[in-house]
């Protein structure tokens, strides 16, 4: 695939996205750039975030990571139901009723300063390191398409797609983002849908013969039942599922910023319903697409990447399929990477104005300039963050996310449930060193687990023993009420 037709795609769709962000950003002051005013229509914002809650992550790495793990990770998606229900019911009823722009304020009001500090650092630590990640699988697809062949280095490619986003969030916030990240999901789901047409088309497959092909590959495993050790079984992955979808967007600013910009509860309440149930078809196509991609490179002799996030950029454009596959590759990768991506910039920045500046008695132009200047400065913490990622990378992207995730949001889990299941107050100088100490513990244990645990093996349950110890640590430094 020509890297000018890459280049020509790109620039075409960021053309787009400046464009809605001229419009929807007329006007934008602090309240719309944190909150959208209030006003975000409840559809929207839920078709917006199917794009943001799968990102490039899910477009890239989990068709390879159905190489190494069959369709196991539906047990995850199934759990995060179960999740999204909590969050639906339990926390945004909360955020609501409090009236909150960073939900993190709720640990401050609940337990104290040292608190609301400690939660807002763990999502900065959590969100700086998920959005790494996942603009790191993007800018590592375009320099291997584009900028490889125009001898550009790797660090120059992470500006350029660091400074897109920039251009098109700096003014509007998430009044923009809602907007943007609806058009970024439509473009990525014809993009899927497409390449599953024409890849069966290729192997000379009807529906039908898509269904059975899928149906008999031994990459379809779906539930796994048989070894409780296993990092694969139902229940573990299950359980896992939930808390995940409860931390990575009950607890999550990006997520939440989304939700708290709907008129009431209500609307926030549907737009939550309508997402999730809308992710397990869409997890599923795109794990069938995994199965499609791997029977395609075996029937054609094409080795396995030994990086399985390149399975699906190998296939889509080295001239294995047709060039209309490669365009809606990149289209579908830009679209769904960047639906993420925007939105954490905007809540890094909101979180790090709100929770850790706390700027107050501000004019409307100081807390303006306060919010660029932050808006910046996390742009390029970002870069930073993603050149040491690809330095040191050698495994499944969206693996090591929810490996970072059991470390870095179980802390939150466990200040949460201990501020809503107990009437307890909390010593709240001691909270960060639990907070600190509860994932080092569980580093320890996840280390040594087969050797202590007669050969059991930690999974991504881990964040439920993160949150655990938080909340046993919690207790143990608890004041009456």
């Amino acid at each position: 695939m020509s890297p000018y037709t890459v280049i020509f795609i790109i620039v075409a769709y960021f053309i787009i996205l400046i464009t809605i962000s001229f419009f929807t950003s007329k006007g934008a002051d602090n309240d719309a750039f944190f909150l959208g005013n209030k006003k975000s229509p409840w559809f929207i914002v839920a078709f917006g975030m199917i794009s943001a809650s799968l990102s490039g992550v899910t477009f890239i790495s989990v068709p390879g990571w159905v190489v190494s793990s069959n369709f196991s990770y539906m047990q995850m998606v199934l759990g995060y139901l179960v999740g999204y229900a909590i969050i639906a019911n339990v926390l945004m009823p909360m955020y609501y009723r409090l009236n909150l722009t960073s939900i993190y304020t709720y640990l401050g009001q609940r337990f104290g300063r040292y608190s609301y500090k400690t939660g807002a650092s763990f999502f900065l630590l959590s969100r700086i390191i998920g959005a790494s990640f996942r603009l790191f699988l993007v800018a590592n697809v375009l320099q291997i398409l584009v900028f490889n062949t125009l001898n550009i280095p790797f660090e120059i490619t992470v500006i350029i797609t660091i400074l897109l986003i920039w251009l098109y969030t700096f003014r509007g916030g998430i009044k923009t983002i809602i907007w943007t990240d609806s058009l970024q999901t439509l473009f990525m789901l014809i993009s899927v849908g497409v390449t599953i047409v024409l890849l069966s088309k290729s192997m000379n497959l009807d529906f039908k013969g898509v269904i059975n092909t899928i149906a008999e590959s031994p990459h379809s495993k779906l539930f796994y039942f048989d070894d409780i050790k296993s990092v694969n079984h139902f229940i573990k992955q299950f359980l896992a599922g939930a808390f995940i979808a409860v931390v990575m967007t009950g607890l999550d600013q990006d997520m939440m910023q989304k939700n708290l910009s709907c008129k009431n509860i209500k609307d926030a309440k549907k737009n939550m319903y309508w997402m999730s149930l809308s992710l397990v078809p869409v997890n599923l196509i795109f794990m069938s697409l995994g199965v499609l991609l791997v029977v395609f490179a075996q029937q054609n002799g094409i080795a396995m990447p030994e990086r399985t996030d390149d399975l699906f950029p190998l296939i889509a454009t080295k001239g294995y399929l047709s060039p209309v596959v490669g365009v809606f590759f990149v289209i579908g990768l830009v679209a769904a990477a960047y639906s993420s991506a925007d939105s954490a910039l905007t809540a890094l920045t909101t979180s790090f104005t709100v929770d850790i500046l706390s700027p107050k008695n501000k004019t409307e132009q100081e807390l303006k300039t306060i919010r660029t200047k932050v808006h910046v400065g996390v742009s390029l913490v970002l870069l930073l963050v993603i050149i040491v990622f690809n330095a040191i990378n050698n495994e499944s992207v969206i693996s090591a996310i929810f490996k970072v995730a059991g470390y870095t949001y179980g802390p939150l889990l466990g200040m949460y449930a201990f501020g809503l299941f107990t009437k307890f107050k909390v010593k709240d100088k001691a909270v960060p060193f639990i907070a600190i100490l509860s994932p080092i513990i569980c580093i320890f244990l996840n280390y040594f687990s087969q050797e202590l645990l007669w050969g059991y093996k930690f999974g991504f349950e881990i964040l439920i023993l993160n949150g655990a110890i938080t909340f046993a640590g919690l207790l143990m430094f608890r004041r009456s009420r």
